[in-house]
């Protein structure tokens, strides 16, 4: 059977079809090739350019197109490595594990696909802390390889940044997993001091795709502007949380119920992981899983995260929550972002507690504008963007929250610490 038959381009599952219902894996070499077809070998310049008419866009959250990202280390020589950032540090997200140890073949088919693209000497897979599944799995799936290409695993640190493509590059270097002030960016000055290609597993692995279906089957499934699919961690008030492929333009609400359905009534969703933006319940019912319609809505798909919150848990709790951990995830590099994240952070939990003066609203909305683009990374900027989402979704029910005080539970966000709900203090 060619490859071309082996996966109906408009029909699913893709990524995910060496995972059957029973949840039996396609890990082996003989059953992986089975299920996806072999690998064919094409020039770089024949692969760059089928990633570039499929219109594939990273799938770690910065949305770059995968193939300018391509060229521009191919275009430079002597390139160094291809960095697969497993690093998933998105305490929310649980796509890229689940592809490593699942499906650690087909994340590698891609990994040594782009280094032959760009001519890099080597694989480099950065995992991190909690990946132990994925690491034996892929040290398995290297060992029952013969690709000529050097394919290496490292272990880093965990913290929100430390996934952050400059902190990757500088732990690789034997620095701390701290980001650095670009430019130079990895593509100019990486790994070794040389031009190096960073993707996420999610992109390798639909790239792996593409090489041996093309383009035009990759755009079969989602929408003209938002090509193929995409996979996405859904959890919160849901009866089966999960990784979900789903192709683009699937309405948001479709995803709740391809998650088992809601397990209570739910106010609002969280989209696009901690860096990401609420919409409320009642809003959402114009959305969908495309990018352009999203950015539309002040929103973004960010990692490819979705968290259903249900009407039992407290909103602001959980908002203040989330804005603490993420002041406590700050690298420490940067004045701005130690100092400001922690003001937000003390300011946001005295107005869902009742203690804060109304004004202080408004300057914590003005510091939520003021913060980003003052640090070395984009920590401060996801952190604000939150904060500014959650006080405009939310910020209506803080008088009447001060006044009668928190009678809503607290289910705690994934990774976070489950709120203590206070009363207000009279």
């Amino acid at each position: 059977m060619s490859a071309t038959a082996q996966l109906a381009g408009g029909s699913l599952p893709r990524l995910l079809a060496g995972i059957d219902p029973n949840g039996r894996q396609a890990a082996g070499p003989v059953e992986h090739e089975r299920v996806y077809g072999p690998m064919p070998q094409l020039s770089p310049g024949r692969l760059i350019e089928e990633v570039r008419q499929a219109g594939l866009r990273g799938r770690g959250g910065a949305d770059f197109p995968t193939a300018r990202k391509l060229f521009a280390v191919a275009e430079r020589r002597n390139a160094g490595a291809v960095v697969v950032n497993g690093s998933e540090t998105e305490p929310a997200s649980q796509k890229d594990r689940l592809l490593m140890a699942a499906l650690p073949h087909l994340v590698l088919d891609g990994a040594v696909a782009a280094a032959q693209a760009v001519k890099a000497q080597e694989v480099i897979v950065k995992l991190g802390p909690d990946s132990r599944s994925a690491i034996r799995a892929l040290e398995r799936a290297i060992g029952e390889r013969s690709d000529g290409v050097p394919i290496q695993l490292v272990e880093g640190p965990g913290g929100y940044v430390t996934g952050e493509e400059s902190a990757v590059v500088h732990y690789l270097n034997g620095g701390a997993a701290l980001p650095t002030f670009v430019p130079p960016r990895p593509y100019e000055r990486g790994y070794r001091g040389r031009p190096t290609l960073i993707q996420n597993p999610e992109t390798l692995a639909q790239l792996a795709l593409i090489s041996r279906y093309g383009a035009r089957w990759f755009r079969e499934l989602g929408t003209s502007a938002d090509p193929g699919t995409v996979l996405a961690t859904i959890s919160g008030a849901v009866a089966s949380p999960g990784v979900y492929e789903l192709a683009f333009g699937t309405p948001l609400r479709d995803l709740v119920d391809a998650a088992g359905g809601p397990t209570e009534p739910i106010q609002a969703f969280l989209i696009g992981g901690y860096f990401g933006t609420w919409t409320t319940w009642r809003a959402s019912g114009e959305l969908e899983l495309a990018r352009e319609g999203l950015a539309a809505a002040g929103q973004a798909l960010g990692s490819g995260v979705l968290i259903a919150l249900g009407e039992s848990a407290c909103a602001l709790h959980e908002s203040a929550a989330l804005t603490r951990y993420l002041a406590r995830e700050s690298a420490g590099q940067c004045g701005p972002c130690v100092h400001g994240l922690a003001a937000m952070a003390d300011t946001f939990s005295a107005l869902v507690d009742g203690v804060a003066h109304r004004a202080e609203r408004e300057r914590l909305l003005r510091w939520a504008v003021e913060l980003p683009g003052r640090g070395a990374c984009h920590h401060p900027n996801g952190a604000a963007r939150f904060v500014r989402s959650s006080l405009q979704t939310f910020g209506n029910q803080l008088e009447q929250h001060a006044r009668s005080g928190c009678r809503a539970g607290a289910t705690g966000l994934p990774g976070v610490e489950t709120p203590t709900v206070r009363r207000v203090r009279r």
